[in-house]
């Protein structure tokens, strides 16, 4: 796998729009991430002094070796990319136009998003900023599962600890944040369409598979065969759109 251009082009756009939403919405309005980044923005919450790309940089160095022995090479490279991208922007705009708001529920929904779009944007091109990201792209490489719930589930922990600095209340609003960072960046992996695939078996498979092609639905047909029985079927395979299901259904 080779390194483009336009994947080290994106991950820096993206890690600019994280940069940007961190600290235009969480830090101004107390909120937390999950992450490592949730601990960097804690300890900016805790000391306003500190530089929050250094201190972002310096707790992700030990999972670097993790990364290298993992991921490869170029996701390796991207990983570091990423990592220093967030870590420059954080630095760069830190302070500049702090976006502190009344409604904080609108605060957490513009922080979600921000957060969501640049790393969905990363995750695309194939890079991470470290942390977190890493163990969630290993996850989806090894087992399948997304990127946006292993983040979501590790983000609880680091809110849970989060709680020793932060109310009750700012909890709930990180976990917003989260959540639809979370999605956001489902939304970047997966794209906008999503499908249910319908697996059916059925004596009349050529009976109901002409029905399906009337709906305008494609329909590949398999060769099935009962283990007990030892009969042979005919197997619908069709892949539609959500709001399609209970009509296939009926």
């Amino acid at each position: 796998m080779k390194i483009r251009l336009d994947s080290i082009f994106a991950i820096i756009i993206g890690s600019a729009i994280m940069g940007f939403g961190i600290n235009a919405f969480n830090i101004p309005n107390h909120l937390a991430e999950g992450g490592i980044t949730g601990i960097s923005i804690l300890i900016k919450l805790l000391v306003p002094t500190v530089d929050q790309g250094v201190v972002f940089f310096v707790l992700n160095v030990p999972l670097f070796f993790l990364g290298w022995k993992i991921l490869g090479r170029t996701s390796f490279f991207y990983t570091i990319l990423g990592t220093v991208s967030l870590s420059v922007f954080l630095s760069l705009f830190d302070g500049v136009l702090p976006l502190q708001m009344k409604d904080r529920l609108l605060a957490s929904l513009y922080a979600g998003v921000a957060v969501g779009v640049g790393l969905g944007i990363i995750f695309r091109y194939g890079g991470t900023t470290g942390g977190v990201d890493i163990i969630a792209r290993l996850l989806q490489k090894y087992m399948g599962v997304s990127m946006g719930r292993t983040l979501f589930f590790g983000d609880i922990l680091v809110i849970g600890a989060s709680l020793v600095y932060l109310n009750l209340e700012s909890a709930m609003y990180t976990l917003v944040v989260v959540f639809i960072a979370a999605r956001v960046i489902d939304f970047f992996q997966d794209g906008a369409y999503a499908g249910k695939a319908l697996t059916i078996i059925s004596n009349e498979a050529d009976k109901i598979a002409n029905q399906i092609l009337e709906f305008g639905r494609g329909v590949t047909l398999l060769a099935g065969k009962g283990a007990y029985s030892g009969d042979e079927k005919k197997v619908i395979y069709v892949v539609i759109s959500r709001n399609e299901v209970m009509r296939f259904k009926n």
